[in-house]
Parts: structure tokens; sequence; C-alpha cells
């Protein structure tokens, strides 16, 4: 079977759950085989290697982390020509979607973005205009270069070869034209991260101050060793942090699980959510448009509700 390639996002070599998702779903369409770069890309080949990568390409080149993105294109244009693979999955994160773009135009092949699940027959499925409709595509022409979002398959562990090719990239005047002059350390929650968690608890308009997150929602979220989410009236209010945000301005989330508390749930909101597998909402208003997309709803105060809701998790 050809190759499909799948792109490994990483830090310092500790490979990010999606990319371990995007292996078990290469598996479907052909051979699986990572494509990893940058400082620690050796720390990866064993991880890559026991979900299934067949062969992992890997790219120690330490300057690719000092150019924004284009690197990155250079090495997989590079290998799509050399290997002439099936496909290739890209994370559908900022980066991955920018990746994917690039890389359409420098192979001349199609692109589909935001994937919730590629067929054998190489056919991909999308929820779009704010989940509203299901979308079958397909690429016709040239390699097809899709990015999937995460959580849309479970990662699986299945020992494979994970044979290592070393390869070498010359880093191009394009991708010297923008260099990264500075990173700043975000101080870790010990939560799971908002794009990969497999449940996310946000909180809404109806918590009603920064007081009301770290006191109700992050005890529930600590509890389902959750992610923390919220809506973007309550990180404009200043109760939650910005990156936090779920939505169309925000972050797209695929859980397993979404507890929505509080959150009215205009379209903005639902757009960044909808793909959760199972849904439960927490809000006092039994009219809220939320209620629209609750698997599981409770009408009624969060502020009584989650506390009772966290004790009974805790036992």
């Amino acid at each position: 079977m050809s190759e499909v390639l799948v792109v490994v996002e990483h830090t310092a070599g500790e490979v990010k759950k999606v990319s371990l998702e995007l292996l078990a779903m290469a598996a479907g369409l052909g051979t699986p085989a990572a494509v990893v770069a940058g400082a620690g890309a050796d720390a990866a080949v064993a991880t890559l290697a026991a979900h299934g990568a067949a062969t992992v390409y890997v790219c120690s080149e330490a300057a690719v982390a000092n150019h924004v993105v284009v690197p990155m294109v250079d090495l997989l244009a590079q290998l799509v020509k050399d290997k002439s693979p099936a496909a290739v999955l890209i994370p559908s994160s900022v980066d991955g979607k920018e990746i994917a773009g690039r890389l359409a135009i420098a192979v001349e092949s199609g692109v589909i973005t935001d994937a919730v699940a590629v067929a054998a027959d190489g056919t991909a499925t999308q929820n779009v205009f704010g989940g509203a409709t299901i979308v079958q595509a397909k690429v016709t022409h040239g390699t097809p270069i899709i990015t999937v979002r995460p959580n849309s398959i479970a990662p699986v562990e299945s020992a494979a070869a994970g044979t290592r090719v070393d390869v070498a990239l010359t880093i191009s005047d394009a991708a010297r034209a923008t260099t990264v002059t500075n990173r700043v350390s975000v101080e870790k929650s010990g939560r799971p991260d908002l794009s990969e968690a497999s449940i996310v608890v946000s909180g809404g308009r109806g918590v009603g101050s920064d007081e009301g997150f770290a006191s109700v929602i992050e005890p529930l979220a600590d509890a389902l060793g959750a992610a923390v989410g919220a809506s973007r009236a309550a990180t404009d209010a200043g109760w939650y942090p910005h990156q936090f945000q779920v939505g169309q301005t925000g972050k797209t989330v695929s859980p397993q699980l979404y507890v929505a508390n509080g959150i009215s749930g205009a379209i903005q909101h639902r757009a960044g959510m909808q793909t959760s597998k199972t849904v439960v909402v927490v809000n006092k208003d039994a009219e809220a448009p939320i209620f629209d997309l609750a698997d599981f709803g409770v009408v009624g105060d969060l502020h009584t509700v989650l506390p009772e809701l966290t004790k009974i998790i805790k036992g």
C-alpha cells in the first residue's frame, strides 16, 4: 500500500495526542508514515512507532523551529515529490491549516480542511456552516492534503517498525523571510490542552464572575480530568483568559463530552463545539438555544447544580 504522510506536532519530542490520532486514521488509507521535524524530533520516534508508524521521516534540523511554517512545507513538498503518498494528513491547528494551504500550492494539489473523518477511498467528512451541514468531499487533483480536527478518532497502540529515515533540509530563502525572535512560556495548569481534551467543561455569562470559574467551573473540570473552556461573553468580561475561548472566533473543540454551563448557545459559540460527541447543558433558562444541542440538560442554577455534581463525581 502507498504511504500516508502524517505531520507530527510535538513539543521537544513530546508528541501531541492529535498526531497519534492521525496515525490511526492513516492506517485506514494506506501505510502510516510520520513526519517529524525540529529540536526534539529524535525523542518522538519510539512513540510514533508504538502507534503504528511504519516509517518515521526525521528532520533534526533545529533551525526549523526558528522560522514560521515554511520549513515544514518545504520538507513535506520534498517528501510528496519523492514518495508519491496516497495522502497527507495534518492536524487542524492554526499552523496545520497554514501548512496545508501552502503545501497544496507547492505541490499543485487539492486541500480539505477541518475533516472529522476520512474514508478508505479518501472521501473526507466535514461539518460546515457552524455544524449545520455535513459535507463529503474528495480531492480530485494531485495528492490529497487533509487537515483533521482533534478527537475525530481515538489513538491506537499498534506497534510498527518505525523505521527511521533521516531527511536533510536546506532552509530556503522564503523560509528565512520570517523568523521567530522570542518565545513566551505559558504556565501550565496541569489540565489537558483545550484543543485536544476528550472532556471540556465550559462556562459562560451565567457563571457571573472570575470567582465563579475558580469556585464552580474549575473544580468540576478537575474532578472529571477535563479542560476548561469559556464563551466569548465570559472572556470579554475578563473572567477567564481569551486563550480558553471556544467558538467561531476562538478554539474549535470536538471532545467526547462537552459540559456547557451558563452558556446561552449563540451560533458563534455553537460553531466551536457543535461536533462534540455528547453535550450536557446546565442553564436556568429553559428556552436557551444551547438546549437544542443537548443530549442531557438540567434547568437550574449552575452555582447549585455543579457543586453537587462535583461532590458526586469525587465520591
